[in-house]
């Protein structure tokens, strides 16, 4: 019994890995959110599909168990890496009970990493990810690890800035950071990352604080020496102080 949890990456068919690909087309069933569905239609032509809306992620993964259970090839699929806020964990708490049933978590290539490059070279020393949305997370946790990074110094990159029903975290985030930050502090955000319309904007951590921004947008804010070479971000490694 084989289950696969695969990450196919920011959207673009260019940007899933051969890796990912090899496993989408060797299973049965192909498992995931309707919209991640709709990104890789074209490669699962012929094959049984288990979709579900949003916030019905334990419902998802059972019926990938099921199917596995019942002696299918199952790929459950997540956008950017199954292991960066994915499915990859969930499925294996849901499969916990039933050993017999191998996983193998397929990598692709994540928001950070993919935004990163789009505009330029914000996360070459230490960063953390934190994502603003506090469906699953209560805001004061999400608070108190912002102020940490940011006293921290480190280079931080946003999931979920932002959405109809959190539409200040994007600006309550930045007033969080601006208390150990310069409002001059090189940041930037990306929308669309690896699909149509992908567009990357630079800006100042004052600026991005008065920036409205989707779910489909990933942010970036700088540390300490973080600067801006071509109009591009850039945070130096320090290998011209070795």
């Amino acid at each position: 019994m084989k289950l696969y949890v695969v990450g196919i990456g920011p959207g673009g068919a260019d940007q899933m890995t051969p890796r990912a690909r090899a496993a989408i087309e060797a299973s049965d069933v192909i498992a995931g959110y309707t919209t991640y569905i709709d990104l890789v239609r074209p490669l699962i032509e012929g094959k049984e599909l288990l979709q579900t809306p949003m916030k019905r992620e334990i419902e998802r993964c059972q019926s990938a168990r099921d199917a596995a259970l019942a002696g299918k090839t199952v790929a459950m699929i997540c956008s950017g890496d199954a292991g960066v806020y994915g499915m990859a964990g969930l499925m294996h708490e849901v499969c916990a009970a039933h050993p017999d049933i191998e996983i193998e978590v397929v990598p692709g290539i994540t928001a950070a990493c993919a935004g990163a490059a789009v505009l330029g070279a914000p996360l070459i020393h230490d960063f953390a990810v934190v994502s603003l949305s506090d469906l699953l997370t209560p805001w004061e946790k999400i608070e108190k690890r912002l102020a940490c990074a940011a006293q921290a110094d480190f280079c931080l990159c946003l999931y979920n800035p932002s959405s109809k029903k959190r539409a200040d975290y994007l600006k309550k985030a930045c007033d969080i950071l601006l208390t150990a930050r310069a409002p001059e502090t090189p940041c930037g955000y990306v929308r669309n990352i690896g699909r149509p319309g992908e567009c990357g904007t630079v800006c100042t951590l004052a600026e991005l604080r008065e920036t409205e921004v989707d779910m489909f947008t990933t942010v970036f804010i700088g540390n300490s020496q973080t600067r801006v070479i071509g109009g591009k971000l850039v945070t130096p490694r320090g290998y011209e102080n070795k």
